[in-house]
Parts: C-alpha cells; structure tokens; sequence
C-alpha cells in the first residue's frame, strides 16, 4: 500500500492528534464507602458533595442511621460574653431537633443542611456557619437558630424536606410501585400455578377441557373451568387472585391458555421420555387412525430399552397428516422428529 499512499510526515516539535491506541483503557473500579469516613463530630466530618456521586444516598443512609451528634451530659465550656458566660444547652435538642454539636469546635451545626445542602429559589446556599464553620455565639443562639429556620422556602426548609422523603422511603413512589409489582407477580404466579394444576389433573385422566356452555350463567361451564371454581373455593389463597379477584385481561382461563398449558405439560413429559431414553436404541410404533370429524392422523408410541433394563412403551403424539401412506407418515415422522436428537439410535419402524 505505501507505493500508492505516502505517508504523512510530521515535523519535529509537532504532536500528532490522533489518540494513542498503544496505551491500555483501565477499567474503573467500583467505588466503596469507607466506613472511617463516617464521622459524628460536624466539625471533623467530609461533606458529602466530596464523596462519590454514587455513595452520596449510602453515605446519607449512614448518618440517618446514626442520627444527629447531640452529646447529651456533655460539660460544655462556658464562653465570656463581656460579664457574662454562656455555653451550649442541652434543653436546644428538644426544639430544635436538627441541632448538632461539636465537641471539638464548642460550636452548633444543622444535620439537615449537612445531608441536604441545597440552593434556595434565590440560587443561595445554606449559610456556612450552620454547615462548615459552626456557630458558637451562645448570646444569641435562640435567635441565630430560628433566622437559619427561615421562611418556608429558606434553604433549611427544603434540607427539612428532602431529608423527610429520604428518611421515609419507604412510601416514596418508587418504592410503592416496586411493591405492587412484586404483589402482581406473587398474585400472577399463584393464579398461573392453580390453573397449571387444574391443566395437569385433565390431562392425567384423560377428561375434556371444554363445555358446551361457558358462560357465567351456565350450570356447567366444562371440566377445567368448574374444576378451577372449586379449587379456588377451598383454597383462600387461590381465590383472592383469582376469577372476580382477577384483573379481567388476566385470568388465565380462557381457551388460547387452556392450550398453552396443555402443550407446556406435553413438552416437559416428552423431554422427560427422551431423557430416559438417553443413548439408547428405540423403536418407533405408528399407527393410523381417523377422528370425529373424518381427519386422518397418526399414533406414535415410542418402544425402548431403560436403565433398568425394562422394555417402555410411551405414547409420544398423535399427529394429523394428508393422508395414510407409508410414505406420508416418515415424512411427518423426520419433520416433527419430537425432539428427538439422536434420530439414528432409531432400529425400527
């Protein structure tokens, strides 16, 4: 190719700009919270927006968990205020009940703002001295305390709302829809499972699905609907999901279920038949048959060899075909193979 394409020369003191394919991509790691992290003294603590936007909730669920650092007994310092001395008191907890302290700063700070650090509609901050510095002049604690509580839409209000959702997630929307949706699956797999057993009943006794009269007026709506009735009947569990108890688009009763049912059982007994036979020769039994209304179809009856060493004999399908010639049943035969795998174990047909 290079006698077609000379290549591109670059002059010394120039970078190419095309990225350097030669150097490795490294995968980035998970990020963990270290737990040395979480610390109770306000002062001494890592704001959240420094940690990793994937471990801020993580680190909030921690500290909610935790609760507030208010070290109730503490023997806090008096601070002079010209002839006078004040300290933090511990009768502030009970009405302010986002009121921190820090032992090691002797200064106040706001667990909501820490959490939730949010701007106001005016695009300002809560103030720092609530959220990094901490706020120690006693003289005026009553009344610094309620002016950072402010107006309903202040800083610390939307801190006192955030944090209310957060703490109480549990009724939050998200959670309630993940509720519901694992009720609606619950309901749908005990409504799926009694009309499967129903479905397996029938098939074992050789009965009718249908009736000749399905309607909620009839008297007898069919075996597998009647069945499924009185099943629901002696079972609560059953009935508060089903029929009345069920949405109307999913009952799982109607004809085009009843016949996914039945195919679902005949495919897990005929792998059941083909896992026994392994390895092992079979033979094939085919016979010809018309039903009620005058269609040809074929009988196929699987003859073989188990583990025991006892002969089988499994009825595996009945097939309809055009017609009953010997050359028209191996066709139907090698087309539907019945999940057959190995079909050159086969001795005889």
């Amino acid at each position: 190719m290079e006698r077609f394409f000379n290549p591109k020369r670059v002059r010394s003191g120039e970078s190419s700009n095309e990225p350097n394919i030669s150097e490795p991509v490294q995968n980035q790691s998970c990020v963990e919270l270290n737990l040395n992290d979480i610390v109770s003294d306000p002062k001494l603590r890592k704001s959240v927006e420094k940690f990793d936007i994937s471990l801020r909730d993580h680190v909030r669920r921690e500290y909610l968990t935790r609760g507030p650092c208010q070290p109730i007994g503490h023997m806090y310092p008096k601070t002079s205020f010209g002839k006078q001395h004040r300290s933090f008191q511990d009768s502030w907890y009970q009405k302010f009940v986002w009121l921190e302290y820090s032992i090691s700063k002797d200064a106040a700070f706001c667990f909501w703002c820490f959490l939730f650090k949010t701007q106001n509609k005016g695009g300002r901050y809560a103030e720092d001295a609530f959220t990094k510095t901490g706020f120690n002049n006693w003289k005026k604690a009553m009344e610094r305390f309620n002016e950072h509580i402010g107006a309903v839409n202040s800083c610390h209000n939307d801190a006192r709302i955030q944090f209310e959702s957060f703490q109480d997630q549990r009724h939050s929307v998200s959670n309630v829809l993940r509720s519901c949706g694992r009720e609606i699956d619950i309901a749908y797999r005990t409504r799926l499972t009694a009309a499967l057993d129903v479905t397996r009943f029938l098939l074992k006794q050789g009965l009718a699905f249908r009736g000749n009269d399905e309607s909620t007026s009839s008297s007898n709506r069919g075996n597998f609907l009647e069945l499924f009735e009185w099943y629901s009947q002696r079972n609560t569990e059953i009935f508060e999901v089903v029929n009345q108890n069920a949405p109307a688009n999913n009952q799982l009763t109607s004809p085009m279920i009843q016949k996914d049912l039945a195919h679902a059982c005949a495919s897990e007994i005929t792998s059941v038949i083909i896992n026994d036979i392994g390895d092992n020769y079979f033979s094939l039994i085919v016979d010809e048959s018309r039903d009620s209304s005058v269609k040809e179809q074929m009988g196929v009856v699987l003859r073989y060899v188990n583990k025991e060493g006892r002969v089988i004999k499994r009825f595996l399908a009945i097939v309809h075909v055009s017609d009953t010639t010997s050359l028209c049943l191996k066709d139907a035969i090698v087309c539907k193979r019945f999940n057959i795998v190995d079909i050159g174990n086969l001795l005889a047909m």
